[in-house]
């Protein structure tokens, strides 16, 4: 039963029914969209009728329904979306229906919304409802007024779906909002036709890099193994116009190697430091943005503060490469493919950006499946395109066969950040991790025993479930892991939202499973054999200790407060 009562008398639709709502808590930000959260599921179809009398619920105090009465007065328009239950909360953005009135002053509120139902027990578990709908809407396209000349005509501007990812919960403000909807096909292809115009002042070089947790979903899905899905995606991307395509494990290569090492320097440092342990890994955005808008600073000094490896490869190929080929890095339109969309909102970071250049380290993030549609919407498939080399940061170097790290479904920073932990401090050498199932099966630990003493305890927390249960172990004292490595996702980097997605939003099971067989078969490489990292970190970094390497490699987590001229919403 759709919420269509929306008007003078509020939502009326009862919560828990099927086919339910979230009881009206929604509420239209921006001048041209509308944005609506909800614990439970989003209210669909939502057409205010009567203004914002009545709309907000009845049980907010009289100030705030008041504030919101007035702001509604200075926005127009509401989207029309459809929501599902995510168990965390539903972040929709979608096209407004009315656009002719603009808002005061002519310019768009610094609006900030935050639902923390996902602190509520209630929403800390999956809904069962059969004909729960994925979110999945079309979003703003760019502002900028540029055409696509009919290139695509029916591409969508940015399909989203975010009920599943941990930063939905979190406070987004509009302009954020309107930036990671603008993270779409058409912005690629925007730079295409920059490209084919005759003021070279405007062409930019166009670099995508790679994921290797993307791979395995173009050779699973076209039946293809993974260093032809690599060679033929490469030819792919170049065939539109793209001039360089990268694999990005020489970035998670950077990222272990200092991820390592904070976490040893940390142990030797846990009798002086409070915060020193336990460490969390940081390269899942779904989970930092998450620590930082929700925990705050229960966790955030616990954070490694290593890049993850999209923004290290962002540095790489706006710093090192960048230089090498003799480019201001605003020249150079960085693109990712990524497995999913936490990813487009961690290149937003306000510490990913050069002010001397005006330029992200990353411009732009797609997933697996956008990538798809594009070869959908040419009619083509990766089977019929021709193999081409795979790009190196290392003049004319190509990449050889496709490599990974260990891990079974990430980047497997508990596995080498164990080994390297266990040679370091204790003097053991760690041939093969043996994995302990807790709760449940992503949820696993493991262990270093010496003379009878367990001296190393780590952790492997996959889903916002798994996550919200370490969290409270840490609230009540009861934490005695020396390292976790927390993912948003369930089942890790591979079941990203954005790749293994059936037409209705669900997870591809069997895909799924291929993707992660293809993914075990293919070889392990340590960090520390890659001569090339080696060589930069000498010739380009100024050694492994050097002030280079913090300034490049690593960042800060801190707890995100609300500024005070926005407004902070806690249903």
């Amino acid at each position: 039963m759709s919420c269509r009562s929306v008007s003078a008398a509020g939502c009326q639709e009862p919560r828990g029914r099927q086919g339910g709502c979230c009881g009206g808590r929604a509420l239209s930000v921006g001048g041209d969209r509308a944005v609506l959260l909800g614990g439970r599921r989003a209210c669909r179809d939502a057409l205010p009728r009567g203004g914002p009398r009545g709309f907000f619920p009845e049980r907010l105090p009289g100030a705030l329904r008041a504030a919101l009465g007035a702001l509604w007065h200075h926005v127009t328009g509401w989207g029309r979306g459809e929501g599902r239950d995510g168990g965390v909360g539903c972040l929709i953005t979608a096209p407004a229906a009315r656009t002719a009135r603009q808002p005061r002053h002519g310019r768009e509120a610094p609006v900030q919304m935050k639902c923390e139902n996902c602190t509520k027990k209630e929403c800390s578990k999956k809904q069962k409802n059969d004909d729960t709908q994925s979110t999945s809407v079309d979003a703003l396209s760019s502002s900028d007024g540029f055409e696509e000349k009919n290139e695509f005509p029916t591409l969508a501007n940015a399909k989203i779906l975010l009920s599943d990812c941990l930063a939905c919960d979190s406070c987004m403000t509009s302009e954020e909002g309107a930036r990671v909807f603008q993270q779409n096909q058409k912005e690629l292809f925007r730079i295409l036709n920059l490209n084919k115009e005759c003021d070279t002042s405007k062409h930019k070089v166009l670099a995508v890099s790679i994921c290797p947790q993307s791979l395995p979903y173009f050779a699973a899905k076209f039946s293809l193994s993974v260093n032809d899905a690599a060679k033929r995606l490469c030819g792919f991307l170049k065939s539109l116009g793209v001039h360089y395509v990268f694999d990005t494990t020489i970035a998670a290569d950077f990222s272990l190697l200092e991820s390592q090492r904070e976490f040893v320097q940390r142990y030797q440092r846990r009798n002086q430091e409070e915060h020193a342990l336990p460490m969390f890994a940081s390269a899942c955005p779904g989970w930092i943005r998450y620590a930082e808008r929700v925990l705050t600073n229960l966790v955030t000094s616990h954070i490694c503060t290593a890049k993850s490896p999209q923004q290290i490869m962002g540095s790489l190929v706006k710093g090192y490469f960048a230089r090498q080929q003799n480019l201001s890095p605003d020249k150079i339109f960085h693109v990712i493919v990524a497995p999913c969309y936490d990813k487009k909102l961690e290149a937003l970071r306000e510490d990913f950006y050069t002010a001397l250049y005006n330029s992200q380290e990353v411009d732009c993030v797609l997933t697996s499946g956008e990538i798809v549609q594009i070869m959908e919407q040419k009619n083509v498939s990766l089977k019929d395109v021709t193999e081409v080399s795979v790009d190196t940061l290392f003049d004319d170097m190509k990449e050889r066969d496709v490599v990974r790290h260990d891990g079974k479904r990430s980047d497997g920073y508990l596995e080498h950040i164990f080994k390297y932990a266990a040679k370091e401090l204790f003097g053991m050498e760690v041939k093969e991790i043996t994995y302990k199932a807790l709760k449940n099966k992503d949820f696993q630990e493991v262990t270093l025993e010496k003379d009878g003493e367990t001296v190393l305890r780590f952790a492997a927390a996959y889903g916002f479930r798994n996550i919200q249960n370490m969290v409270l172990k840490m609230k009540k004292g009861k934490f005695l892991y020396h390292f976790v490595e927390v993912l948003a996702c369930p089942g890790g980097c591979l079941n990203g939202k954005g790749q293994a997605q059936t037409e209705d939003g669900k997870p591809d099971k069997a895909l799924l499973n291929q993707m992660e067989e293809v993914y075990a078969a293919i070889p392990v490489r340590l960090p520390e054999t890659n001569v090339h990292v080696q060589k930069m970190y000498q010739d380009w970094l100024e050694g492994m200790d050097s002030k280079k390497v913090q300034e490049t490699l690593h960042t800060t987590y801190s707890a995100v407060s609300q500024t005070a001229s926005s407004l902070d919403i806690k249903w």
